[in-house]
């Protein structure tokens, strides 16, 4: 188990994971379609775009946090 105060790095691992792996697999089918070497050019699309994600949502994470409690009213 994971200590709480790393749950912001965690949620972001999780969900970069996820959303590259889905969104790499859409991208990679239009652009080549179901062909033999759609896995390998997925798997590859895949880790070079959560590379980017990943680093990504931690820098951005916190500010869309700070937007969104401006957008929204308490409780």
């Amino acid at each position: 188990m994971f200590p709480a105060r790393a749950a912001p790095v965690l949620f972001g691992f999780i969900l970069t994971c996820l959303m590259t792996f889905i969104v790499s697999g859409v991208a990679t089918y239009r652009a080549v379609g179901m062909t033999e070497v759609f896995a390998g050019l997925w798997m590859t699309s895949w880790i070079a775009s959560w590379i980017v994600a990943f680093p990504v949502v931690l820098v951005v994470g916190p500010l869309t946090r700070k937007m969104v409690a401006k957008l929204v009213r308490p409780a």
